[in-house]
């Protein structure tokens, strides 16, 4: 990979979901480092992004008949999405070119306290130039303590539901299986961007807040293959 290919640190880039040629989710970022193999993005609180209604629904009700609806309306395709801003957590994010998760750094925006690792597991993701990346998030996650001394499984459910309704195919099924595994053993090792423990970082007070660019919505179907 070029330089030219490569995102430049302190621009915006926008993470972006995608199924069937539909954006699921859109959340500008702001890039801190690009190797060509770790892409390390930034995001805090007052950040708007475009998510599923549902989603924003269950997360400010806590109405978990919202959330399994969601996972409905992305089998079938008929969401719709809505304006969230980003409250309460600092993440510092890392995605892996060509690997089926993605690692996260929670923190609390008030004190900086050191939240969780977050294991994310979801197709590889695309670069688009001028834009950013596009995966798709398959709902199973690894939670992961500070120190790095305890982890445990989440939204195990949710998976298992998309894999019933067929969002997550055998295929993909397969490929999550060995992520798992890949991911437990850099978790183990200490390895990647677990490797300097926990990152001691802040958002600058000069950056502005990334936005979204016009038709950020917008995705072609052949955006993310299912296979990759």
């Amino acid at each position: 990979m070029t330089d030219t290919n490569l995102f430049q640190p302190g621009t915006t880039v926008v993470r972006r979901d995608v199924h069937a040629g539909r954006v699921w989710t859109a959340m500008p970022q702001r890039v801190v480092d690009d190797t060509g193999l770790v892409l390390t993005l930034a995001s805090w609180p007052g950040i708007e992004s475009l998510a599923p209604t549902t989603w924003i629904t269950s997360l400010a009700t806590g109405d978990d008949t919202a959330r399994k609806q969601g996972l409905a309306d992305l089998a079938a395709g008929t969401w719709t999405l809505g304006l969230h801003r980003w409250q309460g957590t600092e993440v510092r994010s890392h995605f892996l070119a060509g690997e089926w998760f993605s690692v996260h750094c929670f923190q609390d925006a008030a004190t900086r306290e050191p939240l969780r690792w977050y294991v994310n597991f979801e197709r590889p993701y695309q670069r688009q130039p001028g834009l950013g990346i596009d995966t798709m998030d398959l709902a199973l996650d690894l939670v992961v303590t500070p120190d790095l001394s305890g982890h445990h499984w989440k939204d195990e459910e949710e998976y298992a539901q998309l894999r019933r309704l067929g969002v997550v195919d055998d295929y993909t099924a397969g490929q999550i299986d060995r992520a798992r595994g890949r991911a437990i053993g850099m978790l183990d090792g200490q390895a990647g961007p677990f490797a300097a423990g926990w990152p001691t970082w802040a958002p600058d007070p000069a950056w502005p807040l990334p936005t979204l660019p016009p038709r950020a919505d917008e995705a072609a179907p052949s955006t993310v293959p299912y296979r990759a």
